[in-house]
């Protein structure tokens, strides 16, 4: 028998009441009021270190857990605690606030336009039904191409944001033309799959500005030679088992709605050939990505910083004339991420300056020392607690310039192999689950395509996999090409 209709007169009373407004701020008020308190707690807890370094631990963590629990925007919880910082006394404002004078958070405001550019001006979609005529017209075959391009850019571009912009333009091409939304599975699982390896793929490689660090801080401190090439060959089968892994990953948790692009083959020839020629807005933003990708592509030559090109290039579209934008798309940005960036930056300056990273590093490595040797606990040890430990410093830089300096001398110290040691830390770096760990996920999460929730799923299965990976690799694989014999 069907049941009746519902009518506005007589509403089902037995569905569950959506929550008020009001009921929500009771509960995020609470909630922040608890990590206010846990932060006086911890402020006022007799823990013998300096007072300047325990003060920015208590406002350090609050800002972390607030993130973590995503009880107020980012973005808004990373002002709230650079002023924090300042208020207390803890950083003087130019350190408190030193974040929003890094490049990193102007790169994605330059990558913010970026994508802006190539998404109004039709260059995106065009970009996306050329890979579609490479690769064919299904989902699991665009997603596998997808993937298989990002990793391939990853030592041409070596920068995580531009490969994310890069790829991003293809990807809303590709939404675009399956017509489906943002919230879709087809368009969470390409954007969350796309951009949390281009963190992961930066540590298989010494392309990204952290895997530069850790190799400088290696050769530096161990004194042992890092060659790109054995570094590069050591994760190679880590590589393609995490791409085939992450491939169908994406395919389990996000199930797409359609398993091919509607009207196959005959649509796609369809659509080429009515967006026919490129526009001159088109030809505009094609000739703004190539000069952007050519000369990040290049930069071995020009050493121009990758930064200072997806800056350039992104106030480039916003020019009359000559970019693609005009002033009413610039007011209609979220600068909330870019908030997010600079404040975790400057987290990362106010610990370092207040000498709170030593006496974290201190913490660390006291107890994981007995640990540290060559056997399989080993690396389960260096990994995990590597991947730990970035979840409280939260940029990657920052933790790797701070802790593989005594790494690199207790290997010396104890006759281990510094190379595999190093190696195995910078790895755990890559693996994340919060947003705030790195600009490479803020600068995805941008495009509003994926949430965090999503973020700590494929990140916590995928960490996973990179360490049941590594368990193989260490002892069995990296002897056999010179690391650790």
């Amino acid at each position: 028998m069907a049941r009746p209709l519902r009518t506005i007169d007589a509403p089902d009373r037995t569905a569950p009441a959506a929550p008020t407004a009001g009921a929500s701020d009771l509960r995020t008020a609470a909630l922040l009021a608890a990590l206010a308190a846990g932060a006086v707690g911890f402020w006022f807890l007799p823990l013998g270190i300096a007072p300047e370094a325990h003060k920015a631990l208590a406002v350090g963590l609050f800002m972390i857990a607030a993130w973590m629990t995503q009880v107020l925007d980012h973005g808004v919880t990373g002002i709230l605690g650079c002023f924090l910082f300042w208020m207390l006394g803890i950083a003087r404002f130019e350190t408190a606030f030193s974040g929003f004078a890094d490049s990193s958070a102007w790169f994605l405001f330059g990558a913010v336009c970026f994508g802006l550019m190539v998404g109004r001006s039709g260059l995106a979609r065009r970009l996306a039904f050329a890979v579609m005529r490479a690769v064919g017209h299904s989902y699991p075959r665009l997603l596998l191409g997808l993937i298989i391009s990002n990793f391939l850019l990853t030592p041409i571009v070596p920068s995580g944001i531009a490969r994310v912009v890069i790829m991003a333009a293809i990807a809303m091409g590709l939404v675009d033309a399956f017509g489906v939304a943002k919230e879709s599975n087809i368009a969470r699982g390409m954007f969350i799959i796309l951009v949390y390896q281009a963190t992961i793929f930066d540590k298989m490689v010494i392309a990204g500005a952290a895997s530069i660090t850790a190799r400088g801080a290696i050769e530096r401190f161990a004194g042992v030679n890092v060659l790109w090439s054995q570094w590069a060959l050591a994760y190679l089968p880590c590589d393609i088992i995490v791409m085939i892994i992450a491939w169908r990953l994406a395919l389990w948790l996000y199930p797409p709605e359609m398993a091919a692009l509607p009207g196959g083959s005959e649509y796609l020839q369809r659509e080429i050939r009515a967006m026919g020629p490129p526009s001159t807005t088109e030809i505009r933003a094609g000739v703004l990505m190539a000069l952007a990708v050519g000369l990040w592509v290049t930069d071995f030559l020009h050493h121009i910083p990758a930064p200072m090109i997806g800056l350039g290039v992104g106030l480039a579209a916003i020019m009359p004339r000559v970019g693609v934008l005009d002033t009413d798309d610039v007011r209609k940005i979220n600068y909330l991420p870019i908030f997010f960036v600079a404040a975790a930056v400057s987290l990362s300056n106010v610990l370092a300056q207040t000498k709170a990273l030593d006496v974290l590093t201190t913490i660390l490595f006291d107890s994981i020392q007995p640990f540290i040797g060559t056997s399989w606990l080993s690396t389960m040890v260096l990994y995990w607690s590597a991947f730990v430990y970035h979840i409280v410093i939260g940029n990657e830089i920052s933790m790797l310039a701070t802790s593989i300096p005594p790494l690199m001398i207790y290997a010396k110290q104890h006759a281990i192999d510094p190379l595999t040691l190093g190696m195995i830390w910078t790895f755990g770096a890559g693996p994340k689950l919060f947003m705030y760990e790195s600009a490479v996920l803020v600068v995805g999460y941008s495009y509003g395509y994926f949430d965090n929730r999503d973020l700590l799923k494929v990140g916590a299965l995928l960490s996973i996999v990179a360490a049941i990976i590594l368990l193989l690799l260490v002892p069995l694989y990296w002897p056999l090409i010179g690391i650790g014999r």
